[in-house]
């Protein structure tokens, strides 16, 4: 194979693209070099889109792109680019929308046939096989037959592409509604609980089944403010089944990113920073409303997941860890039922106990072999067997232990060790969050590490990068980048009461407000104004698998108007709502993180602002407040001498040399109280 071809993607620094750096297809990145040779040989451009953990990218891989014959098909006929869809989620977003509107899905790999010159798509797809597979045409007669209408339909096609690319422009225009509509959240939340609850297996929607982590927390802040039992028990529910199924890796913490089957039982075994991100404030909110040990124990376990598996020295977090080992999916995390014997038997276990609390058998529960999950809860199979519950947790510690070590001698998946500001961004909240909500404050120290390796090394010249690998960043940041790093900031301020966090936070949203909104039609672009141009400008508004940037950054100006009193941060998360709450009523579940939002107006919001010298008067206060699970609930911890930095703080202070809290809505504040029950008491009097 010629060297130049394998250099031009062994160079890049994303560990998605690298591993293509062989293969005999020849490989662009995404550039202008890529569109310049494709324009100068007259031929489409075939973009592929995936990422390092993606299992069907690497079969597509395996199966067509290190195949030398559709390699030449490939080289003949087209330019051929790669894209790592976490390192350039602009362009994901764009052609993700046109492979959606041509085929009614989407999916990684992600494959688009482009014009050379305006990058406009004109036929698109997923995985293709090899070979035609029951009616699926193969993806060498997909590649022939688009090069063929590309020499012998020219206008056809050219056509079509301008067609698809003004209806993508016409569809992201969404109307800007005249008010925000407070009923868009109940009309959601039946219809959520109605037609997508899952109420015999938990969670949302049929197989394949993903966490839904951003659903989950709108419904519990539902609950904190109606008492909707039935959005308190769909959200548990799908927690718990979670937490005891296959997508749960029992043995270290930790979520793969969906079941397979609406059991939760066979994951795809990739596991992501974002889901476990998300999922991490789900579990510690559910359990500081219910007070259910069992949330609040996965809740620890995901932070050590976190923290052990995810965290580099330095205390950042990488992207993700493969679903394969050796090349084969799941190979590290399933058993065999003799090798889980040969395990237990050593350590002197009961086999058969710890077999069965783990639902493994002789033949396995999928091909062949055992993925390990807890078919009947931990308490009640406890008790089913005479066993005292708390013993049983020592025992099962003592078999877990024994198994995780036996599983780390194993070849372990590969992981993409690439730093991504939004998806570490999420990681800071949900620490910061959760070790506000269940009084852990070494989380809140963790997140803080993070933050601070966010803002030294992904800031550069004062502009923020969307992601960092070995010393050097990636493409500018984005939308979720910005306010995703905003939120962040504000939750850590909530967490430290340091004015250092809020400042940063003000200043990535006055950023955001000046790059990235879109003053014409309102709402905010994925991308910046001076960024590089597509064949369309995304606006990023789907809660999918992460939140979309508009509704974090709604979010950070909800939070930013009770910070400061100023009109035009309530004016910009009015906007944002306004814009979407639409498609919210209609497709709630991809609507998840912006429904809190309006779950918050709903509820009316409230500030809280706890003003003493540090010490134990001042914690008790904000030990309170912090564990209230309410969307609306914004919380200042500060010594007195911080009302210059923020607002809310102004003119307030101790009473009678006490620390005092001050409930408010806007700027107007209730009396100070000085003592956690009378706090507890204005709290539970805010609720409506």
């Amino acid at each position: 194979m010629d060297l130049l071809v394998a250099n031009r993607l062994a160079d890049q620094r994303s560990p998605y693209l690298r591993q293509h750096a062989d293969n005999p297809v020849d490989w662009y990145p995404w550039g202008e070099e890529a569109f310049a040779e494709a324009q100068r040989r007259d031929v489409p451009i075939f973009l592929s889109v995936g990422y390092s953990a993606c299992h069907w990218c690497h079969v597509m891989a395996h199966e067509s792109f290190e195949d030398d014959e559709i390699a030449a098909l490939l080289n003949e006929r087209f330019v051929n680019v790669k894209v790592d869809r976490e390192e350039r989620p602009d362009v994901d977003a764009v052609y993700m929308q046109a492979v959606t509107a041509l085929t009614g899905s989407g999916g990684w790999p992600m494959s688009v046939f482009l014009t050379p010159h305006q990058g406009r798509p004109f036929y698109a797809g997923t995985y293709w096989p090899k070979r035609p597979v029951r009616g699926m045409a193969s993806f060498p007669q997909v590649a022939a037959a688009v090069s063929d209408a590309w020499s012998e339909r020219r206008e056809e096609v050219l056509e079509s592409a301008t067609s698809i690319a003004t209806a993508l422009d016409e569809h992201r225009e969404a109307s800007l509604a005249d008010a925000v509509d407070l009923t868009v959240v109940d009309d959601a939340a039946q219809l959520v609980l109605e037609r997508a609850w899952d109420r015999e297996l938990g969670g949302f929607g049929r197989a394949p089944k993903f966490p839904q982590a951003m659903t989950i927390e709108w419904l519990l802040a539902r609950h904190a403010r109606t008492r909707d039992p039935d959005a308190l028990a769909a959200s548990v529910q799908a927690l718990d089944a979670m937490a005891r199924g296959g997508i749960h890796d029992q043995l270290a913490g930790g979520f793969a990113r969906y079941s397979t089957d609406a059991r939760w039982l066979v994951p795809h075994f990739e596991k992501m920073l974002y889901d476990n991100a998300l999922l991490l404030p789900a579990y510690a909110t559910a359990a500081a409303l219910t007070g259910g040990e069992d949330l609040a124990r996965v809740a620890r376990s995901t932070v050590d997941y976190l923290l052990t598996e995810l965290r580099t020295s330095g205390g950042a977090f990488v992207s993700a860890t493969d679903a394969d080992s050796e090349g084969v999916e799941g190979r590290y995390f399933v058993w065999s039922h003799d090798e889980l014997v040969e395990v237990l038997q050593a350590i002197d276990a009961d086999p058969d106990r710890w077999t069965a609390f783990l639902g493994a058998t002789p033949s396995g529960n999928w091909e062949g072999t055992n993925v390990l999950h807890e078919p009947v809860p931990r308490q009640r199979f406890a008790e089913q067997r005479g066993l005292d519950p708390d013993a049983f947790d020592e025992q099962w510690q003592r078999v877990r232990l024994a198994l995780l070590e036996r599983r780390t001698s194993r070849v372990p998946p590969g992981v993409d060790d690439k730093v991504l500001t939004s998806w570490n961004a999420y990681a800071v909240r949900g620490l910061a969050r959760a070790g506000r909500l269940l009084d852990e404050p070494g989380w809140v120290l963790a997140a803080t590490s993070t933050a601070s390796f966010l803002h030294e090394h992904l800031v550069v010249d004062g502009e923020l990068f969307h992601s960092w690998q070995d010393g050097h960043v990636g493409a500018p940041g984005f939308l979720e980048d910005v306010a995703g790093l905003a939120l962040a900031d504000l939750e850590l301020f909530q967490a430290t009461g340091e004015p250092v966090w809020f400042a940063r936070a003000l200043a990535l949203a006055r950023d955001a407000d000046e790059r990235f909104h879109d003053d014409a039609e309102g709402g905010w672009f994925q991308t910046a104004h001076d960024a590089e141009a597509l064949f369309t400008r995304p606006k990023d508004t789907w809660d999918n698998a992460t939140p979309a940037g508009t509704s974090v950054m709604v979010e950070v100006c909800r939070l930013l108007a009770g910070a400061t009193g100023e009109l035009h941060w309530r004016e910009r998360a009015d906007e944002g709502v306004r814009l979407f709450q639409d498609g919210a009523r209609r497709s709630p579940t991809g609507y998840g993180w912006l429904l809190r939002q309006l779950e918050a107006l709903a509820g009316g919001e409230r500030e809280v602002a706890i003003v003493g010298a540090p010490g134990p008067q001042r914690d008790a206060l904000a030990r309170v407040a912090n564990a209230t699970p309410r969307a609306g609930l914004l919380v200042v911890v500060a010594e007195p001498d911080h009302g210059d930095a923020v607002p809310l703080l102004a003119g307030r202070g101790p009473v009678d040399g006490a620390p005092a809290a001050y409930v408010c809505r806007g700027l107007a504040c209730e009396r100070p109280v000085t003592t956690p029950e009378d706090l507890a008491d204005l709290l539970a009097q805010e609720r409506t």
